[in-house]
């Protein structure tokens, strides 16, 4: 592969990874708050289930709107619009994308 693809993919797999690790873990979260025995609000040791659980959903949701932006990416290189600024029309510099290779505007635009 060449061009923005390897970078996509490897980026793409990265988050399906942690993706599958976060629900991994919202499900241990999930058990643990099931346990009738759990006291979490009053355990001075650590933090809250409740506050693990959101931690998690948070890291959760930006990592599933990045790979949202991942997957636009790859379909501009499919319609080959890919590295072409949706505001101004012009071209994304190379480094801008070699930084942020799902980057849908120009630095000038970016600003």
């Amino acid at each position: 592969m060449t061009g923005p693809l390897p970078a996509l993919h490897a980026r793409a797999a990265e988050l399906d990874a942690l993706l599958a690790r976060l629900e991994a873990d919202e499900g241990s979260v999930r058990a643990d708050r099931a346990d009738a025995t759990a006291d979490d609000e009053h355990d001075p040791e650590g933090s809250t289930l409740s506050g693990e659980w959101q931690r998690i959903e948070a890291i959760r949701r930006a990592a599933a709107s990045e790979r949202a932006e991942v997957d636009a990416a790859l379909a501009r290189v499919e319609a080959g619009t890919y590295g072409i600024c949706v505001v101004c029309g012009e071209s994304i510099a190379p480094a801008r994308l070699e930084a942020r290779p799902f980057a849908t505007t120009c630095i000038v635009c970016a600003a």
